[in-house]
């Protein structure tokens, strides 16, 4: 768990803001509350489950080893998308239980269709932060 300071400032580092509309995949009892508790502070709203149908402006996908095919998660999460929209995954830091290698992320973006841009250090979690290419050749 982090401190409220910091889970303020790791929001900021997620480049979330009032009003977005956020979804989270992928919740389990490990899941960073006191992050969750700051993101719906900034937003002024509930973070939405994933199955919600609404139009979403970030996707929080936590995601460990063994949680299953990341590609085929961050497919789902791309669906309800915006198009400015952008999805952080979101896994244990190195060192500890559920770990995924940067590689792993890196290597299933582009198959996903999606561009990884930054990443973020966010205390027990790393980020990574996925964007969808402004001009993608073939999108439907």
């Amino acid at each position: 768990m982090v401190a409220a300071a910091d889970a303020q400032s790791y929001v900021q580092k997620l480049g979330i803001n009032p009003d977005m509309v956020v979804q989270e995949r992928g919740w389990d009892e490990d899941t960073d509350d006191d992050l969750r508790a700051a993101v719906e502070e900034v937003i002024g709203d509930e973070i939405l489950d994933e199955d919600s149908d609404e139009v979403i402006d970030v996707v929080l996908l936590w995601w460990r080893e063994g949680d299953g095919d990341l590609v085929d998660a961050l497919m789902d999460a791309i669906g309800p998308l915006a198009d400015e929209g952008f999805v952080w995954v979101l896994t244990p830091k190195t060192g500890t239980p559920g770990h995924v290698e940067p590689s792993e992320i890196a290597e299933s973006a582009p198959t996903a269709g999606l561009t990884q841009t930054s990443a973020a250090n966010l205390g027990e979690w790393s980020g990574s932060r996925l964007v969808q290419p402004k001009n993608p050749a073939g999108k439907r």
